[in-house]
């Protein structure tokens, strides 16, 4: 494998671009031909050929040509050869996971290292078996630092991505209660995400722990490089302000930054960015300003004026820790009357029933003016309370909001990706 490798590596030289959707532009790539439960990416190979692709890997044998590099499997192959131009880097690869949080803080961490570094950052979503791969083979000559995120629903995956990142440098967010359908409990949860920190203890890197997390401080006790941020008294310390609308702090220059983002949780974020900002040697003002200046995207911790109301969309995903957090915080804001709009918690497993019926009772408990609930899991949240407006199917809840419309109010949209939350922002 390893000399089939690195051949292939001299042909991924000649493009340093490398695709997997034969629909994306093809100038010059090379494209792995990927297969899929329900699809066989070896169909599409001569597809991305014509679309400009310099080669095409597959590992299909009937499927032969002068451009065709065949190989036993496409997916171990993509992986190998970014094992090998991994080994090949001598620049800083900070890894990042937790249950919660993990893409913004990798913006906001990439915003605070790109004032003073050329950084190669994972690019949306791209964080898992697939992403991971793609997203190192994205590194190239000019790129002095690369901040991988890894998402994970299964115990091992953590494990697996270190093994061909090889991170030097790593952060873990948070722990909570995400994808249980996969990892069992939170124990799981935790076992998993500690495959980072176990990675690096074995390869004398190191991390970046927030001091206020009970779970992470367990995690790190017998690790002896780690980076300490958010309390007092640790590497890199700041204080909060003000939480909401948007998070106001004082970082340790003692400068007052205002950011665009909502929320306690996010300060906890910011936090991270800065401690690492300050550990890779970034000047406090450019950290300051780099954490000031990012604005949300993506339908994730955004604040959007619509007529005559604000919005908190945060409709990219949802588990039960960040919806707590998300309703409590909300609660806590200024302006009246306020509403939430609440999509399932997917991915729970067995726990889908009593998670949601918790949040159903912090509902109960909070003086929201209106609750609506939609999808099939949140029925529980709705039987704690016939108050509460429940629709199973998103299309009922878009025509209730056209007939009875939401005005002169602060609304909270929060949901797992699958609802598709954010579509209503259009009816409010």
């Amino acid at each position: 494998m390893m000399e089939h490798v690195a051949s292939l590596y001299q042909k991924y030289l000649e493009c340093r671009k490398v695709s997997t959707d034969s629909r994306a532009e093809q100038d010059n790539t090379l494209f792995f031909a990927l297969d899929g439960p329900n699809f066989k990416g070896s169909q599409f190979a001569q597809a991305a050929l014509d679309k400009g692709a310099r080669y095409a890997v597959v590992q299909d044998p009937t499927i032969t040509g002068p451009n065709i590099i065949q190989v036993e499997n496409t997916l171990n192959t993509l992986q190998a050869l970014a094992l090998h131009h991994r080994l090949l880097l001598r620049i800083p690869v900070l890894g990042i996971t937790g249950s919660n949080g993990k893409t913004t803080t990798k913006e906001l961490i990439n915003a605070v290292l790109s004032k003073k570094f050329n950084v190669l950052c994972t690019k949306g979503n791209l964080n898992n078996h697939i992403g991971v791969p793609l997203t190192l083979l994205g590194i190239q000559p000019e790129h002095e630092l690369a901040i991988i995120e890894m998402g994970a629903n299964h115990p091992g995956d953590i494990a697996e991505l270190c093994a061909y990142a090889l991170p030097t440098h790593g952060l873990i967010t948070n722990i909570g209660k995400a994808h249980l359908e996969g990892f069992g409990n939170l124990e799981g949860v935790a076992r998993t995400k500690s495959e980072l920190y176990l990675h690096l203890d074995k390869a004398n890197g190191t991390v970046f722990v927030n001091t206020s997390n009970e779970h992470l401080m367990r995690m790190v006790r017998r690790l002896e490089k780690k980076v300490t941020y958010y309390q007092p008294g640790n590497d890199y310390t700041g204080e909060l302000l003000q939480a909401a609308p948007q998070v106001m702090y004082r970082a340790a220059d003692g400068k007052e930054v205002h950011t665009h983002l909502m929320g306690s949780y996010n300060f906890e974020n910011m936090m991270a960015a800065a401690c690492i900002g300050q550990y890779f040697g970034v000047p406090h003002s450019d950290i300051n300003s780099a954490i000031a200046g990012y604005v949300p995207t993506n339908n994730r911790s955004q604040v959007v004026q619509k007529d005559t109301n604000t919005i908190l969309l945060d409709a990219y995903n949802a588990n039960p820790s960040s919806m707590a957090l998300s309703v409590a915080n909300f609660a806590q804001m200024a302006g009246e009357p306020k509403v939430v709009i609440l999509g399932d918690m997917l991915e729970l497993g067995q726990e889908s029933e009593a998670e949601h019926r918790l949040l159903g009772k912090q509902l109960d408990q909070l003086p929201f003016a209106q609750v609506f609930l939609c999808g099939k899991e949140m029925r529980y949240a709705a039987e704690v309370n016939p108050g509460f407006r429940y629709f199973a199917e998103k299309s009922a809840l878009e025509q209730w909001l056209t007939d009875h419309p939401v005005r002169n109010s602060h609304l909270l949209i929060k949901g797992s990706r699958g609802i598709g939350l954010e579509t209503l922002v259009a009816l409010l």
